[in-house]
């Protein structure tokens, strides 16, 4: 006996790397071997967090609140508050704000707190760009909804045009995913955009769930955000969720900390939600965090740093693979003609482990991959050896492999 709608999610992409890679022995040995597959930053965390984390033991033995702590809230609320210039009073620490075990589980949830079982006495539609993050696509199935993948490739910037949705599925829809700087592109949603896409929700009544994990690793500006679009509409939260996490921002990915804002009866609704099955957050873990929303200089030397891996991925790929420099976030999004091909030579030829594009996106209805001509590359490691491997990425692929 099993919840049947497992069978409809299809293999996570680094089960379908590891059994694409399984029997390929690397002609480099294992000291050379790089991953560069995943986004789990390999950044030096903050030193800060140690001393939090161990001055007061005796919170290790408290069951953890739900709702986390006031402080963590406050903290939370006046970080979004400074980053995206919000209206003093917009943003309420007790209704708008609640932690969250890590982005991904949050994200997944989402699809538990939004779509309800009909709509318009339909099957619900959740919206979801193409490429994506694979957390939204098991959100839909794992809920009962439709999953409805929209372009999101360089004719559209990279980023969905929710509003070229048919009003009938837009009828239909429970919910829509944006993830702004998108993964795996690096694109950022503009404000113009992000208003546009908070209009749609609340003229069809979806909530609009913003993945804005990358917003703290740009290359030029700051990327907008969601709750900046909902004040520059006059403040209203109404149909709008925002997540966000400290793994990309300050390194941590083990802490698993992060936050979810917005739309107060949903926050609400999201609490009760997760006082039953949500992850939560030791108090430790919660004190650590404020300490890290309330310290920026270790985010200005971790942005330098990404800054500076996209400086040498320019010198080494400029003019090949289709380069260009990401607007935010830690990937590059190369077209390589054969994403699996290429995924298989470089492992094979140089030790480096990418993930082909295609596991990232679904097949059009004109029977067309997005990502199948991609590969995704995580510029994650220290400089000096992400840059040694992209020249050997650049060998290899040059080589026509």
């Amino acid at each position: 006996m099993y919840n049947t709608r497992l069978d409809g999610l299809t293999e996570y992409p680094f089960q379908r790397l590891a059994s694409l890679l399984s029997g390929v022995t690397p002609e480099v040995g294992p000291a050379h071997e790089i991953a560069m597959s995943i986004g789990e930053p390999q950044h030096t965390p903050p030193a800060l967090i140690l001393p939090v984390l161990t001055q007061s033991l005796s919170d290790w033995g408290k069951y953890p609140p739900t709702p986390g702590t006031p402080d963590f809230r406050k903290t939370v609320t006046a970080w979004i508050n400074r980053r995206y210039g919000l209206p003093a009073g917009m943003l309420d620490a007790e209704k708008h704000v609640l932690p969250v075990a890590g982005s991904r589980e949050a994200l997944f949830m989402a699809g538990q707190l939004c779509v309800p079982p009909t709509k318009t006495g339909q099957t619900p539609v959740i919206l979801i760009p193409n490429p994506f993050y694979q957390v939204y696509f098991g959100a839909a199935v794992m809920n009962g909804a439709e999953p409805v993948f929209v372009p999101a490739t360089a004719e559209t910037g990279y980023q969905p045009d929710y509003a070229k949705i048919p009003t009938d599925v837009l009828a239909r829809t429970a919910m829509a995913y944006v993830c702004t700087p998108a993964n795996p592109q690096g694109k950022i949603a503009t404000l113009e955009r992000l208003k546009e896409m908070v209009q749609l929700a609340r003229k069809h009544d979806f909530v609009l769930v913003s993945d804005e994990c990358y917003s703290e690793i740009y290359d030029a500006a700051p990327p907008p955000g969601a709750l900046e679009a909902c004040a520059n509409l006059g403040g209203d939260l109404t149909n709008v969720l925002v997540f966000n996490s400290l793994s990309k921002r300050s390194s941590v990915p083990g802490l698993r900390s992060g936050y979810v804002a917005g739309d107060a009866g949903l926050i609400a609704k999201f609490n009760k939600l997760r006082s039953h099955g949500g992850a939560v957050q030791p108090v430790p873990v919660l004190n650590a965090s404020i300490a890290l929303w309330n310290d920026e200089a270790h985010v200005t030397d971790n942005r330098a740093l990404y800054s500076a891996k996209f400086d040498d991925a320019a010198q080494i790929l400029s003019g090949k693979f289709g380069f260009y420099r990401p607007d935010g976030g830690f990937f590059l999004w190369l077209n390589v003609g054969d994403g699996e091909k290429a995924a298989k030579a470089l492992w094979a030829k140089a030790g480096i482990k990418v993930l082909p594009g295609g596991y990232l996106a679904r097949t059009d209805a004109a029977g067309l991959n997005p990502g199948n001509a991609f590969i995704r590359v995580a510029l994650v490691h220290d400089r000096n050896r992400t840059a040694e491997a992209l020249q050997s990425m650049r060998r290899v692929l040059e080589a026509g492999y």
